[in-house]
């Protein structure tokens, strides 16, 4: 049972991968047809290296996880709310602002 799972599992991703690599391979040779110009391919590439906007991202999250617990084990400690609720709280809304504060910085790196 466990077998046929995994095979249904594996078999669907394969097929969503292929159906869009198949689909997009359709579409572009259907515009090369009717003589569009190749660059319009490269219009969502970018032209600077990824692994600064993803190591960017990436530390401010933390910051910002790192940032939601502190403040959360001072609310924790200096008052009476319910450590239970607190926690997970913070630490979400933190990093959901380092996750903004990391798209701004990397917008104004790649602009």
């Amino acid at each position: 049972m466990e077998v046929a799972i995994m095979a249904i599992i594996f078999g669907s991703i394969f097929g969503v991968f292929y159906l869009f690599i198949s689909s997009r391979n359709k579409e572009r040779l259907a515009l090369i047809e009717k003589g569009a110009d190749a660059s319009i391919f490269n219009l969502g590439k970018r032209t600077g290296s990824s692994w600064k906007v993803i190591i960017i991202n990436l530390a401010f999250l933390l910051m910002g996880i790192g940032l939601g617990v502190f403040i959360a084990n001072l609310l924790d400690t200096y008052s009476s709310l319910d450590s239970d609720a607190v926690y997970p709280a913070l630490i979400f809304f933190m990093a959901g602002v380092g996750l903004f504060v990391g798209f701004t910085q990397t917008r104004k790196e790649v602009d």
